[in-house]
């Protein structure tokens, strides 16, 4: 896997690789993955994370800096226990990230679906538990 230069705080460069594109299912359960709100949202194409990206986008950079120190440092051989010190910082980083964008998703989305009533608040109370459900697993 080819690897790109860090800054000195371990973050990867700028250039960032185009995404690949989204699935339509999480592959580790039944549970569809929601691309958009078009038909429940009248801010369609808006979502929890909207006013926070650049924020999001900088720190999963940073993160990923950490991953890439890591090829780099079994490249070089590193000590083991050095290796897993980075692995549960960027663990660690991946976690607080999930959590943010889970906060985000509430105030957002659940809040939204509380105006609509009692089934939307329902099942949006539902996909929350479930992506926690999934998050408490890793």
């Amino acid at each position: 896997m080819p690897t790109t230069d860090a800054d000195t705080n371990g973050s990867a460069a700028a250039a960032a690789a185009p995404h690949p594109p989204k699935p339509d299912a999480d592959p580790r359960s039944d549970v569809q993955t929601v691309t958009h709100h078009a038909e429940t949202s009248p801010a369609a194409g808006v979502h929890g994370y909207a006013q926070q990206k650049d924020a999001h986008i900088k720190r999963l950079r940073r993160i990923e800096g950490q991953i890439r120190g890591l090829q780099r440092m079994l490249e070089e051989d590193v000590y083991c226990i050095d290796i897993l010190t980075q692995v549960s910082a960027s663990t660690k980083g991946l976690q607080s990230f999930g959590l943010q964008l889970l906060e985000e998703h509430l105030r957002h989305c659940v809040a939204d679906a509380a105006v609509k009533g009692p089934e939307a608040i329902d099942a949006k109370v539902q996909e929350a538990t479930k992506a926690i459900e999934r998050m408490l697993r890793t």
